[in-house]
């Protein structure tokens, strides 16, 4: 847990009492290869801070496998649409690898808001963290090519290139892997 709180100081201050309130809604959770934080057609019920692997969102379209983003150590996944509103997720967060995440519950974050400002504050600022790197992805398809996209994320991302096949690559920013490979072979 002090891996959060470390990466939480980044973020904003937490009083000691407000970090023993906050530290009722956490659960550290060890998650196999191939584990599910969510999956289509359920509610989201927590944020999920990654401490070890990585997972990848992804939806299904005709039977094909969609990704829609990739999370690694020391960053935050969820479905903010199905954790705000209730509704059922489009998509799935599977684990790529043997990982181990802290789980923010909904319900007891929603507790601890009311028992402090300060835990409030904070949750308002990861759901910003959370929305501002989902807008910065919804604007790689907005803003550049295919071939923009895959040198931005060369020089943002380096570690997708290092533990994400090309196949998964291709997926995220939505092109074949024929498509990939010709792209790759400019270089």
């Amino acid at each position: 847990m002090n891996h959060l709180f470390t990466y939480l100081q980044t973020i904003t201050d937490l009083s000691e009492e407000s970090r023993k309130i906050f530290s009722a809604t956490l659960t550290f959770l060890e998650i196999k290869k191939g584990g599910y934080l969510l999956q289509a057609d359920e509610v989201c019920p927590a944020i999920f801070f990654i401490v070890t692997g990585y997972y990848r969102s992804f939806y299904l379209n005709d039977g094909e496998e969609k990704n829609t983003n990739f999370y690694f150590e020391n960053s935050f996944a969820t479905n903010v649409k199905s954790l705000t509103q209730n509704t059922k997720s489009d998509y799935f967060i599977q684990a790529e690898e043997q990982s181990s995440v802290i789980r923010l519950d909904k319900t007891k974050l929603l507790e601890a808001y009311k028992q402090s400002h300060e835990i409030e504050r904070l949750g308002r600022k990861l759901l910003e963290l959370i929305l501002m790197n989902q807008e910065e992805h919804a604007n790689l398809f907005k803003l550049f090519t295919p071939q923009q996209r895959y040198v931005y994320l060369q020089r943002t991302q380096p570690e997708l290139f290092n533990r994400v096949s090309l196949t998964q690559i291709a997926s995220y920013i939505g092109i074949s892997r024929e498509t990939l490979s010709r792209i790759r072979g400019r270089k």
